[in-house]
């Protein structure tokens, strides 16, 4: 079987490896926080994928060339805010032609950069890039319980190889060679849940909940549309299926920083008592000028920015959205 790297020892990262190990792959299991390493290898067990058992097999580090060394995939699993940063301390001991799968969702402020485009931009070498995406909570993969993703790459061949690597009984893998369609979602659909977190923080119930979600959607596929991307990858898993999941779950970081922003805290507060990076937050500024550079109206967007940044109470950016202009559905 292939040998896997994975940077990144938080939830996400540390499901995957879970799952790899389970497929009979050779998993190297980075993370540049020692205390974290150390809890991994002395528990076997994650702090927050309690009623997960890590597999023996898999080998800890900290050392970034020893995870990047002789792999047959990287997988890179951190946050959105450290991928630049990791990729360029990754960069010296990643080979040409290195197949990399990028499982961090976001969009750089500076540069309006995907994920994808930020790893190649920061390792400057021929590698391949493969999005995986779609409604995937590290809770549950790590449990085993069935789950489908997207491997997005323009070349299809690499998407192959992954959905290949990644593919078993619990984890079904789609390939889409629309990358910046299915990056564009992983980013965009975690700010539509904080939408949807703020409304059931206000006492708000399904029918508005189901009403984000659908005009989130909207919102999505116009910036996609314009950005020359296919409208199809936003009705699929890595669009609406995992804006579904993100918007809903108790799992998710986003609805439960929405929830706590609707309730009376404070953005700051609101990501402090989540404790885990909130992307959706991350994402705002840049889908914002993203909205902006291709002449987008992406309004839930907008109401989400005014309430973060302290702009709008919760309540007026609910008025702010009811009371737009008339228009069709179209």
């Amino acid at each position: 079987m292939g040998k896997i790297g994975v940077l990144g020892a938080g939830t996400w990262g540390t499901a995957l490896a879970i799952m790899l190990a389970q497929n009979a792959h050779s998993v190297t299991l980075w993370s540049a926080i020692d205390n974290e390493l150390s809890t991994l290898r002395e528990t076997h067990t994650h702090p927050n994928l309690k009623d997960s058992v890590i597999p023996e097999s898999i080998i800890f580090t900290n050392n970034i060339s020893e995870v990047c060394s002789d792999k047959d995939v990287l997988l890179f699993a951190v946050a959105s805010p450290y991928v630049r940063e990791t990729a360029k301390k990754a960069s010296p001991y990643i080979k040409e032609g290195q197949i990399i799968v990028d499982a961090a969702k976001g969009l750089e402020d500076n540069t309006l950069f995907t994920m994808s485009q930020v790893i190649k931009d920061s390792i400057e070498k021929d590698v391949t890039v493969v999005a995986l995406s779609g409604p995937t909570h590290a809770e549950e993969v790590a449990l085993g319980l069935p789950t489908t993703v997207v491997a997005a790459c323009r070349n299809p061949d690499a998407a192959a190889q992954v959905q290949n690597i990644f593919m078993n009984t619990c984890m079904r893998v789609y390939t889409n060679e629309d990358i910046l369609g299915v990056e564009l979602c992983g980013a965009l659909k975690n700010i539509i849940a904080l939408a949807c977190g703020i409304s059931a923080g206000l006492g708000f119930g399904d029918n508005a909940r189901a009403a984000i979600i659908t005009r989130g959607i909207a919102e999505m596929s116009r910036l996609g549309m314009a950005m020359n991307c296919d409208k199809m990858t936003f009705a699929g898993l890595a669009g609406l299926g995992d804006l579904i999941v993100t918007a809903t779950s108790r799992h998710s970081r986003n609805n439960k920083a929405g929830f706590l922003i609707g309730s009376g805290y404070s953005a700051d507060e609101a990501i402090r008592k989540v404790g885990m990076v909130v992307e959706g937050v991350h994402a705002i500024p840049s889908a914002l000028k993203l909205a902006e550079k291709y002449k987008v109206d992406m309004p839930i967007i907008t109401a989400v920015h005014k309430t973060i940044s302290g702009e709008l109470a919760p309540d007026e950016a609910v008025n702010f959205l009811m009371n737009r202009k008339k228009k069709s559905e179209k």
